[in-house]
């Protein structure tokens, strides 16, 4: 994983590989870490016209290497993250 990417690989708990677009990476001086979410490829809306989005914190490795996913640990992360979705919501919808 590295920013800028599109689409990154998932692999489920039954070790499926699942294809996810990249919504948006940031990085938060707060917590030290950098962050991703993102949605399964072809997902469709639900019942409430929302798609479900996932976030994951991530490691960045050495140019050229993969890096790894990892969850996210704490509500304040938890509440860092819906803040900043939220804000990127918002400003796809003016445009």
């Amino acid at each position: 994983m590295e920013h800028g990417e599109k689409h990154i690989t998932v692999i489920d708990e039954d070790g499926n590989e699942q294809l996810h677009e990249v919504l948006f990476t940031f990085e938060s001086e707060e917590f030290g870490k950098s962050y991703v979410l993102y949605f399964p490829v072809g997902a469709e809306e639900d019942d409430n016209e929302e798609i479900e989005i996932h976030a994951s914190s991530f490691i960045q490795k050495e140019v050229g290497e993969e890096g790894d996913l990892q969850p996210i640990e704490t509500e304040e992360e938890w509440d860092m993250i819906e803040e900043m979705l939220n804000t990127f919501l918002d400003e796809q919808e003016e445009e």
